[in-house]
Parts: structure tokens; sequence; C-alpha cells
């Protein structure tokens, strides 16, 4: 849908949506009224459990972040986008050890360098014949790769600074995610306002209903992804959603490959095969290492016991 959105002309004229910050507003209005409706079904405080000035920060990181990854399909496609989405490793560890004192070991660098450098592959060897129409004099890498960077930098600061408000606060999900949509619309309706793109956007869906429809499609769908991750890390923990996203990147790339013809090259096809290996073997060596510990730490605990019967 974002692909779509952001790369499929809209009408006879063949006009393109343009206002990106648009649609980060309508992802964060809507998000924000659901949370307040669970907030007020289920009774829960909803006064501000950190200081306002540190939602905000999330916010603004978020918007950024958003904005970069829409604008970004501009110029690149999405299969591009998806996987190079993969490499926020190296920004999360660095701002990990800015934010947060974190120390990482040499397997983490080592999976983050081979991470990268399969999307450096599936970016710089893109096919040299692809047919989709969305493609023709849309395509610049340098800007794309610009915007990317970007993503990448701010989603990293964006995850890192949440977990620093989780560990410092105690604080509900559905709190956390409706003082920090809430900020965010403040924030992209003033931005929308200030480049005087606001009526521009409304006129736009307006004249183009089918794009209202997309934009009402991709707010719900982003909406329920909020509640999904957060549901699903407090749930399951990170483990099981990294596994989950990986394989919807995936999934995500093969789709977008096969409805809006992107064809891939065979570097490209090494690119996401070394990507993805990386990340499953990762995920897999952390599961299995986990459970080592609490294997370990059990046959400690029954000691003891084995030794007072």
């Amino acid at each position: 849908m974002q692909e779509k959105l952001m790369r499929v002309p809209y009408g006879a004229e063949k006009e393109f949506f343009r206002y990106s910050l648009f649609l980060v507003f309508c992802n964060r209005i809507t998000t924000s009224m659901v949370s307040a409706l669970v907030l007020l079904s289920s009774k829960k405080s909803t006064d501000p459990v950190a200081p306002i000035q540190k939602y905000c920060v999330v916010s603004f990181s978020n918007i950024l972040t958003t904005t970069c990854q829409y604008e970004a399909l501009k110029y690149v496609s999405f299969p591009v986008q998806t996987l190079a989405k993969c490499a926020k490793m190296i920004p999360v560890m660095i701002w990990g050890t800015i934010i947060m004192k974190k120390k990482y070991g040499g397997k983490d660098y080592f999976f983050a360098v081979i991470v990268t450098m399969g999307c450096s592959l599936f970016i710089l060897y893109p096919a040299s014949m692809d047919v989709s129409p969305l493609n023709k004099g849309r395509e610049s890498t340098v800007w794309g790769v610009s915007l990317m960077l970007g993503y990448l930098g701010f989603d990293g600061f964006t995850s890192t600074f949440q977990d620093k408000l989780f560990k410092g606060y105690e604080m509900e999900i559905h709190n956390q995610i409706f003082y920090t949509t809430m900020c965010s619309c403040v924030i992209s309706l003033s931005g929308l306002i200030l480049q005087n793109h606001l009526l521009p956007a409304v006129d736009f869906m307006v004249r183009h209903p089918d794009c209202f429809y997309d934009v009402l499609i991709l707010s719900t769908v982003a909406t329920a992804s909020q509640f999904f991750i957060s549901y699903t890390i407090r749930t399951f923990g990170a483990l099981t959603f990294a596994t989950i996203m990986t394989t919807r990147q995936l999934v995500s790339i093969l789709l977008s490959c096969v409805w809006f013809v992107h064809p891939l090259s065979w570097m490209q096809w090494v690119g996401a095969a070394i990507v993805f290996g990386a990340l499953y073997t990762k995920t897999f060596s952390r599961n299995k290492s986990q459970k080592a510990a609490v294997a370990s730490s059990s046959s400690q605990g029954s000691v003891p016991n084995a030794a007072n019967s």
C-alpha cells in the first residue's frame, strides 16, 4: 500500500501523491484515537507517566523516520527499501552505545556487518531491465539511499529512546502509544500547515477518492501494526517478534516483485540470501544460547535439592 500511494499515479492526469507528511498525520491520528478508546474502555489511567517532552522527542524522531521512509519510495523500489531496513542493526548499536551505554559482543558486530554488506549488494546491483512502469523516470539511487540512511539513523534513535523510556518509567503500552501518537499529530499537523500542504493533500483526495480509500487502509493497517508490535514483544518477547518481522520482510519483497513487476538481478538474490540467512542465523543462535542458559541455571538449582534429599 505504501508503494502504491507513493509510486502509482492517480486519475486520468496521472498525478502522483506527494504529501508524505500527510500520511504520517493520518496514521498517527488514527492510532491515537484507537489507543484513547482502549484506555477509556479499560478504565485505565490516561495521565502521562513520563514528562511530555520525552514523548515529544520520540514523536519527532518517529515522524522524521516515517517521512524518510515514504519519501524514499519516490526514488527506490519497495524491495530495495524493505531490505535496506534490515541494515538498522548498526545504527541501533551506535545509539545503544551512546544513549543506553550498552556494550555489544564481537558476534553482534559480525552479524551487523554481514547484513549491511548484503543490503549494499541489493541496493547497488539492481536488475538492468526493470519492466515496472513505476520506475520510469523516478529511480534515483543517490536520493533514495540518502533518505534510507536518514530513515535508519532516526529509526535507530527512536527505538533506543523508547527502550530507555520503558525502562526508566513504569509505563503501560497503550499509555505510551497514546501520548507518543498525540505528540506526533500536533507536530505533523504543524508541519503540514507551515509547508502549506494540508489543503492540497485534502484536495487531492477529494479529486481522487481511490486515494482516500488507500490512505484509510494504510492508516488502519499502520494502527493494527502498532498494537501488534507492542502485544507481540510483551507477550512472546523480542526474539519471536524479530523472527516474525524478518519473515514479513521476505514475503513483502516477493509480493512486491510479483505485483509491481520488479525483477531481481542475481546479485540482488545473493544480497537477499546473505541478509535473511544472517538474520535467521543470529535469531536461532541467540535462541539456542538462551535455552542453554536456562537449562544450566535449572540444573544448578536442582543440585542443592538432590543433596538435601
